[in-house]
């Protein structure tokens, strides 16, 4: 494991996926990350690449050529070299090289910067098209977030606010065997109770707004997530059928990109929130999380 840090925070990073495995703050001495329990979910926060979310079939067509894909790509699962590490800051590079044009028919170097500022981690990604044609896409974010944080505390105790982005309408979206049925206006942005019932029918879903808060009535403490600009954001935690209850975390996803509708055409050039890249083109975007 990679490790950065501060006089505030220290960070673990595996190369596996260049995933945050944890976030331990030094001055109150709580981490804040979900520990990755595969009895749960397995992973604590994955980058999603180059797909967000489920594709209708789990697949996808290209120029009339179709191809499968699992949920949120494959990026997560491959390895990472260190490109620079320094004592607050380490970035990660994966370079195609051919070895994904089976599943995907693009080129890219993808780097992914992660980097301390006092109590904070801010994480950059740099996508760079290397094929000879536009290149199609999405990536996300999947942080986890250990909830409760104290032993005095229940996940019931925890409440997410959101923020709006500035003369934007909010939109929230309604997901059906994991993909998008329906899309309509949040006319109320009210602090967000956590409670299993929220995950019954998988992650919510909004567009156009810039920063979340998850936070305790019972203490000071919690994690804000500030990702201006990001197209979409998904609030998810894994639901238990059985007996009605949620995981112990709660994902704050900022994404540039979103799961297929239920009546997509399979297009990807045709896909809902699909990002295209010119050929010898940089993507880049960041968001930032913030401990108390």
């Amino acid at each position: 494991m990679i490790v950065i840090e501060n006089d505030w925070l220290k960070v673990g990073i595996e190369g596996k996926g260049a995933e945050v495995r944890k976030v331990e703050h030094k001055k109150n001495e709580l981490d804040y990350m979900w520990t990755g329990d595969s009895a749960y979910w397995g992973r604590v926060s994955p980058v999603l690449f180059p797909i967000v979310g489920r594709l209708k079939g789990d697949q996808y067509q290209i120029d009339g050529q179709t191809y499968e894909m699992s949920q949120h790509g494959f990026l997560r699962d491959v390895e990472f070299n260190i490109d620079d590490h320094t004592t607050e800051q380490v970035s990660f590079v994966f370079e195609s090289a051919g070895r994904f044009l089976d599943v995907y028919p693009y080129e890219f170097k993808a780097t992914i910067y992660y980097i301390l500022n006092k109590d904070s981690l801010i994480v950059r990604w740099k996508i760079e098209n290397e094929s000879k044609e536009e290149m199609y896409f999405s990536i996300g974010a999947h942080p986890a977030f250990r909830i409760p944080l104290l032993e005095n505390e229940m996940i019931e105790d925890y409440r997410l606010e959101l923020t709006p982005s500035t003369n934007k309408t909010v939109l929230n979206y309604e997901l059906k065997d994991s993909l998008i049925h329906e899309k309509g206006t949040a006319n109320d942005i009210a602090p967000i109770s956590l409670t299993a019932s929220l995950f019954k029918n998988d992650a919510v879903i909004y567009s156009n707004i810039d920063s979340i808060i998850l936070s305790s009535n019972k203490s000071s403490h919690g994690v804000e997530v500030a990702f201006n600009g990001f197209p979409f954001v998904g609030i998810w935690s894994k639901y238990n059928e059985t007996d009605g209850t949620m995981a112990p975390f709660v994902c704050i996803e900022p994404w540039y990109g979103i799961a297929d509708t239920h009546d997509t055409s399979g297009n990807m050039k045709d896909k809902f929130g699909v990002n295209r890249l010119g050929v010898g083109k940089t993507f880049q975007a960041e968001y930032e999380m913030k401990f108390k």
